[in-house]
């Protein structure tokens, strides 16, 4: 039988269950990590610490929304993969897990870590962390390009729809029913571009920060598919912000196009033959689907089921639909165009 997971009743489970010894002194401390999961840190006395992940069947949203338990196995199988993708250290190794309680254990991140979110939003705009993250999602693209064993264990999309498809893509459309054909037709192309391992919530609220360098969490809406969408989202993050801070967002428009030009030029985004680098017709074509992702997620972040909790004000909201709207009614030929306009309408 399920048994939900507390910050209280966790230490007496982990006991019971054998991941501790029955005598040792442990305590416990939720964390603050998305809206989909309980996520608990086990403190431990002699030995290190982990964190516990259990899925939640109802999101922590105004709006309903569910999501099947069983997607923590996808994420369970794709940090695993991961650590074969990425440098040693990026994404947490796993430890253990319970399968009829849906939840798993992983070494915990250094507990002084800084969430690369609550950064941004201090107004600390670091290059070299938009860099990095470039290199990192290109290397998870490339290496699983058109890997058919990837496409057969997580070519399923169903999770993905539920977390994204439908909540932030088809959702959108009762607030702004004029982009319904364009909605629809987006998702179908996106369907039609299955290429390689995409994350979908590559996004600075899972982005940890240490002494030891940048950390990866959060991976249960991976799948097979198309590139694009991670890219969009992740960008729509920065954007967003960007648009936050108004005139001083430039900062952070800058980090996105240091991303880009990291993800495209230092990166083999998606491979043809043994070419090592992206030909400016895949950038380009890459590029035109992102920004359709972009302009999508921008407006699903303040129409959607999931808005960000940072953009309140009227006014701002206003901005962000306008923005995205011109993405979709009048599409920029690149992402430096795209972000050019972001950058002209701020300082207008």
């Amino acid at each position: 039988m399920f048994e939900e997971i507390t910050a209280e009743n966790v230490i007496g489970y982990l006991k019971e269950k054998q991941h501790l010894n029955s005598v040792e002194t442990a305590s416990a401390d939720a964390l603050a990590w998305g809206v989909s999961n309980i996520v608990i840190r086990i403190h431990r006395e002699f030995e290190a610490d982990f964190v516990i992940k259990q899925s939640r069947k109802q999101l922590r949203t105004q709006a309903e929304w569910f999501s099947h338990l069983d997607r923590i196995w996808r994420e369970w199988e794709v940090m695993q993969e991961l650590e074969h993708l990425l440098p040693e250290g990026v994404v947490p190794r796993v430890l253990f897990e319970e399968r009829e309680n849906y939840l798993f254990a992983m070494e915990a991140i250094d507990e002084h870590h800084q969430v690369w979110k609550a950064v941004l939003l201090d107004g600390k705009f670091d290059p070299q962390i938009a860099r990095e993250l470039g290199d990192y999602l290109s290397a998870i693209h490339r290496k699983s390009f058109l890997n058919e064993q990837y496409e057969a264990r997580w070519g399923d999309w169903e999770i993905f729809d539920q977390l994204r498809i439908d909540p932030f893509y088809r959702f959108i459309v009762k607030a702004h029913p004029e982009i319904k054909t364009w909605v629809d037709d987006l998702i179908n192309d996106m369907s039609a571009h299955r290429l390689c391992l995409v994350l979908a919530d590559f996004s600075p609220k899972n982005i940890l920060i240490t002494d030891q360098g940048i950390h990866l969490v959060d991976f249960e809406t991976a799948h097979f598919g198309d590139p694009a969408f991670d890219l969009g989202f992740f960008l729509s993050h920065l954007l967003l912000k960007a648009i936050c801070f108004q005139q001083e967002g430039v900062a952070c428009i800058e980090l996105a196009e240091c991303f880009w030009d990291q993800y495209i030029n230092h990166g083999s985004t998606l491979p043809t033959g043994d070419h090592s680098r992206v030909s400016e017709m895949e950038e380009q074509e890459l590029g035109l689907r992102t920004i359709k992702h972009l302009a999508a997620c921008m407006l699903a972040r303040v129409d959607g089921k999931s808005t960000v909790d940072y953009l309140t004000e009227s006014i701002l909201l206003d901005q962000v639909r306008s923005f995205a709207l011109s993405l979709i009614f009048n599409p920029p030929v690149s992402i430096p165009q795209t972000t050019l306009r972001l950058n002209e309408m701020l300082n207008s």
